[in-house]
């Protein structure tokens, strides 16, 4: 990223490593705006103790090509030409310990129980079930819950949660995050856009520097359960967020599926990475595990499992299936209003699984304690 500081001479370059917290912090607050042009000009406020100081920002431009510190390709790509630290990316000096590792074990340590929520591929019902999860926990007014969406390209938690149009604000102690209840906070990239409907077009570098950022700087205060909405597959945010909170520990990963083999072929690959991560599993979910007719009471497979589902998966594979959510049509109507299914239909099929999955998540990580 370079930037062009009214007042000096010559073009300052800060780089890819040490610039993630400096450029979204720069972004998020020209985002409105920025220009056509890419030009920007306005007054920046800073807190340093109890001093405030302005600075005025112009041409400010991001190298969306930087292949970053860490990747072969530093300092030796085509995008690396003309960049005043091609010469120290090359050498391999700046792609030591990331310092930000420790700043974020000392962050996560007023968290108790730090949960991942994983799936090995979309549409399965991960942030629906992320969302409920919170809600559930919560739902134990003695208990402080933490909703963390780090699938930077499909922020839906915030709609999930009702919390659409909500601001984030900087404080003296890093960003405040948004609240559903007194005792339950969410944080997500969608709160930075200017609409729902941006879309967020990012390298792995930049997704990366979004997440440590989240990780580092929000202001959780004293949480007992924080619950990280990762996007599906296996990508770049997955290894960052596992990177960034093994020193911290994580309890563990809860990963959903549906029962068509089409989705268990993906989460198959999906344990196999928690493996060679050395991520712990909590369990699997079955989520989409059935009608229930809500006259007949009646069965239906909507998804049928044509190869046992997730409950012989699991048994082949040794990993604990905590349980199977039917469909319900008041989930998703629930989600659209950003209301807590809970309270909404709280004798439902679907309700009473999503209560004994989540004692057995908390019986999970009391014993890890």
């Amino acid at each position: 990223m370079q930037l062009l500081k009214r007042g000096l001479e010559r073009k300052e370059h800060i780089g890819s490593r040490k610039c993630f917290s400096q450029a979204w912090l720069i972004y998020q607050i020209m985002h409105p705006s920025v220009s056509k042009k890419g030009k920007v000009m306005l007054s920046v406020s800073f807190e340093a103790g109890l001093h405030f100081f302005h600075i005025v920002l112009i041409n400010v431009t991001f190298n969306t090509d930087c292949p970053g510190t860490d990747s072969t390709e530093a300092g030796k790509s085509s995008a690396c030409q003309g960049c005043p630290n091609q010469s120290i990316c090359a050498s391999g000096a700046a792609a030591g310990p990331d310092p930000a590792i420790e700043e974020i074990k000392e962050k996560m340590s007023l968290v108790k129980h730090k949960i991942l929520v994983l799936s090995g591929k979309g549409g399965v019902g991960k942030s629906t079930f992320s969302a409920h999860l919170a809600h559930g926990l919560a739902q134990d007014e003695g208990k402080e819950v933490a909703l963390l969406d780090v699938d930077i390209c499909g922020p839906s938690i915030p709609k999930m949660m009702g919390l659409e149009g909500e601001q984030v604000h900087q404080s003296g102690s890093g960003w405040s995050p948004v609240y559903v209840e007194d005792n339950l906070a969410v944080m997500s990239v969608g709160f930075l856009l200017s609409s729902p409907d941006d879309a967020v077009i990012w390298r792995g570098p930049k997704k990366n520097g979004m997440i440590k950022q989240f990780l580092r700087d929000v202001d959780w205060g004293d949480v007992d359960y924080l619950i990280v909405d990762t996007p599906p597959g296996t990508s770049d945010e997955h290894l960052s967020v596992v990177q960034y909170l093994s020193a911290a520990g994580i309890d563990g990963a809860v990963i959903i599926t549906t029962p068509q083999e089409v989705s268990l072929q993906d989460v198959r690959k999906e344990i196999n990475f928690c493996r060679k991560v050395k991520l712990p599993i909590i369990g699997v979910v079955e989520n989409m595990s059935g009608f229930i007719c809500p006259k007949c009471k009646n069965e239906s497979q909507i998804f049928p499992p044509t190869t046992g589902g997730a409950e012989k998966m699991c048994t082949d594979l040794s990993v604990s299936l905590l349980g199977k959510v039917p469909l319900d049509p008041n989930i998703g109507k629930s989600c659209d209003t950003g209301k807590s299914f809970f309270t909404e239909i709280p004798d439902s099929p679907a309700t009473l699984s999503y209560r004994k999955i989540i004692q057995r998540i908390q019986d999970y990580c009391e014993k890890k304690k």
